[in-house]
């Protein structure tokens, strides 16, 4: 019995699916194409764990296609080239026949992958139905969008959580050997957060820790059984933010075997590429900053260069970046400096401009003395002279006090020889 309790109920039909009524009921928005095996390509967009797999199973089904899956996590173009083969020696344009190809996660998918699939969309070699939990407008390309319809899925509401429940109890032949009494719900539903897959997998934990064949539901036993044991990645909850936590305390701390563990747990989660990669790139600047310039161009770089090439490969150049950033000298002066300059505002307010400061594009302005003793250190020897920068209230105040690391010691030598004794460096 190594199979979950989620796979082993997966409804088979439309009749044992439960919920997304909008899309599936009798008056649903897909339940006459469907009947009539008229099915335009199309993008299943909603929360984990509310069906998008299990209904693109159905839907190939119901109307009797060849039905063809990849998952865009571990699936490159050569994949989907492969398939696209099969599916033109199968059906095609002049056939209601041509193979269903199922995508989970396209969001995954980078520009040139989904690139690979607009010939055979537009062509009728296959119907795309592709699964994902992000915005298709940001995360699918708008050639591919533009040749699907999207549906959005719901997350499952109480009713649909608890009719989950009992189905699995009547339908699964293990919980048919037990005595199972659902006294209590709230605790086990709130654990799952509307997700079907997670509430089973609670549930099927909870059972199975129980050593009596006689079990009785309720949030105390839940509490005290599941929640601890549950270790799960939601991308949404707070093991989301620990674990990034400590991915960055990790590249901060310069511990790059800690930086690499705590980023394979959120790409083994299903992360999403450009969340870890945007992490990184503030990282390089709060936690590295002028200490090595280069962390963040490195970081930028990363970024730009994973959103294109999605995963699997692109978790090879955020191991690399992570690692550099992690080996890197470290300096969070850039960080100290603005939020002390941002505090200095919001307690002085909207302090005057100086007038050797200010612009004067206009003969007004100059006659109020707009720009008057402006200094222009291009003007002087080594493009510097002294001047005062700051508001009177303020002036002499020091924000930015580099850090002690060699890149920084050189910025203070500099500031320094400019500005001798102005401001306590």
């Amino acid at each position: 019995m190594n199979e979950p309790l989620a796979e082993r109920v997966r409804p088979k039909s439309l009749e044992d699916y439960i919920s997304q009524s909008h899309l599936v009921g009798e008056n649903g928005s897909l339940t006459f194409l469907i009947k009539k095996g008229i099915l335009p390509s199309l993008i299943l967009w909603g929360p984990p764990g509310t069906g998008k797999t299990t209904l693109a199973t159905i839907i190939a089904n119901e109307v009797d296609r060849p039905f063809y899956t990849l998952s865009a996590i571990n699936s490159g173009v050569k994949d989907i080239r492969e398939i696209i083969e099969k599916a033109k020696q199968s059906g095609g344009l002049f056939t209601t026949k041509n193979p269903i190809l199922f995508i989970d996660e396209i969001h995954r998918f980078s520009k040139s992958q989904q690139d690979s699939l607009l010939g055979a969309v537009e062509k009728g070699w296959v119907t795309l139905i592709g699964a994902t939990t992000e915005n298709p407008s940001f995360e699918v390309i708008p050639a591919l969008l533009s040749r699907c319809q999207v549906y959005i899925l719901n997350p499952f509401d109480k009713n649909n959580l608890i009719a989950l429940l009992e189905r699995a109890i009547k339908k699964d032949k293990h919980l048919q050997t037990k005595n199972i009494e659902l006294k209590e719900t709230e605790a086990l539903l709130k654990l799952s957060g509307g997700d079907g897959r997670k509430l089973l997998n609670i549930f099927e934990l909870l059972v199975n820790s129980e050593g009596s064949d006689t079990i009785i539901i309720t949030n105390e036993l839940v509490l005290s059984k599941v929640q601890k044991n549950t270790v799960l990645y939601d991308k949404t909850g707070e093991q989301h933010y620990d674990i990034v936590s400590a991915f960055i305390k990790s590249i901060r701390g310069s511990d790059p075997n800690g930086a690499v563990y705590w980023l394979a747990r959120m790409i083994e989660g299903g992360e999403d590429v450009k969340f870890i990669a945007r992490r990184m790139l503030i990282a390089a600047s709060e936690d590295i900053g002028n200490a090595n310039p280069t962390a963040l161009v490195m970081a930028n770089t990363t970024f730009q260069a994973v959103t294109t090439i999605g995963y699997p490969e692109a978790r090879i150049l955020l191991s690399q970046c992570a690692i550099y950033l992690a080996t890197s000298a470290k300096s969070n002066a850039s960080y100290e400096a603005i939020g002390k300059a941002q505090q200095m505002v919001k307690q002085t307010g909207d302090l005057s401009v100086p007038l050797p400061l200010r612009n004067a594009p206009t003969k007004l302005m100059k006659d109020l003395g707009y720009g008057d003793n402006y200094k222009y250190a291009h003007n002087y020897e080594n493009n510097f002279v002294a001047a005062e920068f700051l508001p009177d209230e303020i002036s002499g105040t020091s924000f930015y006090i580099p850090g002690n690391n060699n890149r920084e010691k050189t910025i203070k030598e500099f500031l320094k020889n400019r500005w001798k004794d102005k401001y306590e460096l």
